[in-house]
């Protein structure tokens, strides 16, 4: 057989293995991976996502205008808690060394965007922990602009059937959490 052909047999097994449910075992009973046997190797994922705010809320965000403090700065700090913590949450992970976290914050017209890149060395990925990073961090801008984002209470002329049983103030019409997704991951032998 050619090396291409040892190659493409490689990667079918890996898809194989890939189709398997790894968290389970042969009773389906849930498991956690056993990585002993696994080479170290440099790993790094980056995670995204996005949270999409009222226009008002990202100036003030902008502005630095938020009496809750500096949004951003906050919402770093819990990304970075988020990953260190990934195995105390999820329960199937396995604690990791981190090596690195890095987080980019982007300001749109009506949200805010969140890159976080975990990097590791050891016998795991670290996608979840990028995931996590996400997640959290825009959960913590959330929690800091939740007054802001809150819709106002109208008056009884101003709604009509399900809108007024559904806009009674409080609610967040226009807040949203999305396209949580893992962008990148890399795995290098070490």
């Amino acid at each position: 057989m050619s090396d291409r052909g040892d190659s493409e047999a490689k990667a079918d097994d890996a898809e194989d293995r890939d189709a398997e449910l790894t968290h389970t075992d042969e009773q389906g009973d849930v498991q956690m991976v056993d990585v002993g046997d696994k080479p170290d190797t440099a790993r790094r994922a980056v995670a995204s996502g996005e949270i999409r705010l009222q226009r008002a809320t990202v100036a003030a965000i902008r502005e630095d205008e938020v009496s809750k403090g500096d949004v951003l700065a906050t919402g770093r700090v819990g990304a970075v808690q988020a990953v260190k913590h990934t195995w105390e949450t999820i329960p199937m992970c396995h604690q990791i060394p981190i090596t690195n976290v890095e987080t980019d914050f982007g300001l749109g017209e009506d949200r805010v965007t969140l890159d976080v890149a975990v990097e590791t060395t050891g016998k795991t990925g670290c996608e979840m922990e990028a995931l996590e990073g996400v997640t959290t961090g825009l959960n913590v801008v959330w929690d800091m602009v939740k007054a802001a984002e809150k819709s106002e209470a109208r008056s009884a002329s101003e709604r009509s059937g399900e809108a007024a049983k559904k806009d009674e103030g409080g609610q967040y019409p226009d807040t949203a959490i999305e396209n949580v997704r893992v962008v990148e991951k890399e795995k290098r032998e070490l």
